[in-house]
């Protein structure tokens, strides 16, 4: 049948070698939308060269100069590698916030988890007033960053707290617990432990992906509440386990609030509560040698960067998902 004059010049524009027209037309519109795209998002991106990428490479030039903050940065001298050798070889409170950073993420971090999984599996339940015990052990996680919050801690904990108080009803003769070195970077640990709201929301919304039916078929197989927890709950659970033990312990390295308030600024007693991220602060701030600061700030950087390359790296060993593939 004969083509139509209409019909012909459809016919040879499809013709034409090269992108068809329909295919020219999908490109444009994919560009417009991608133009768009980049426009929404030029606030975000403004605030990311402004606020983030820019001061990092800033920050990253100071580490290799002897710089104060008082001074132009025209007159920093650079000194090349000298702040981080004299970080590693000639710092005695350098490798001593490492040593109490380290130990505080070593059993504050565990121990919070623990018990935001305990308190997770008893509010699993259909119990009347669920939701208000729900929100009451989550109100401290809030309130938790607040400077309010550790002073009140500390006036707990000092010799005429309240804690010391409770002690006495029993007998027990209380003691200074925030102004002694055995015992105050504790009293940090406790109050990191108490925070136990937000891995605790979390928990409870991965508890409530676990099938029933698992649940059913151990019982049917004899498994007890304990064999149900570590062969059905644990397993199913390790995905929400892997990502609450890589926020906490990035959140643990980087505890400053409560140790500032506790030490009012100094990391004491004896550099007892002295953290990784205190010393930072003191030595940019108060001894004004912003380029060990800097130093101090990449070397911390690269620190959270490998350990959580070794959480990702060993997570697929017993990090399971519901499809049967570990990632």
């Amino acid at each position: 049948m004969a083509l139509t004059t209409a019909e012909q010049p459809s016919v040879r524009a499809s013709r034409v070698p090269g992108i068809p027209a329909k295919r020219r037309g999908s490109r444009r519109g994919r560009r417009s939308e991608a133009v768009a795209g980049y426009v929404f998002l030029s606030p975000w991106l403004l605030g990311l060269m402004a606020v983030t990428a820019v001061p990092m490479l800033l920050s990253l030039y100071i580490s290799f100069t002897n710089y104060d903050i008082l001074s132009p940065l025209s007159e920093a001298e650079w000194v090349g590698l000298d702040n981080y050798k004299r970080m590693f070889t000639n710092d005695p409170s350098y490798w001593r916030s490492v040593t109490v950073t380290i130990s505080f993420a070593l059993i504050a971090v565990p121990l919070k988890l623990a018990v935001a999984l305990g308190v997770a599996l008893l509010l699993n339940r259909a119990w009347r007033g669920v939701g208000l015990f729900r929100g009451l052990f989550y109100l401290p996680s809030l309130i938790g960053g607040s400077v309010a919050l550790a002073i009140v801690w500390v006036n707990m904990f000092n010799r005429e707290g309240a804690f010391n108080g409770f002690l006495g009803l029993f007998g027990i003769e209380g003691k200074p617990w925030v102004n002694d070195p055995s015992w105050a970077l504790e009293t940090l640990m406790v109050l990191a432990i108490w925070q136990f709201g937000a891995p605790m929301v979390i928990f409870l919304a991965g508890l409530k992906q676990v099938p029933t039916e698992l649940y059913e078929a151990a019982s049917v197989d004899g498994a007890g509440r304990f064999r149900q927890f570590r062969s059905v709950t644990l397993p199913m659970l390790s995905p929400v386990i892997f990502f609450n033990l890589v926020l906490e312990t990035i959140n643990g390295f980087q505890g400053f609030t409560a140790a500032f308030v506790l030490s009012n600024g100094t990391g004491g007693p004896v550099d007892s509560t002295l953290m990784y991220t205190l010393n930072l602060y003191l030595k940019g701030f108060k001894d004004f040698e912003m380029g060990y600061a800097s130093a101090l700030a990449w070397v911390f950087l690269l620190a959270i960067g490998i350990i959580t390359a070794i959480f990702f790296t060993t997570g697929r060993f017993w990090v399971h998902y519901s499809d049967g593939e570990d990632r």
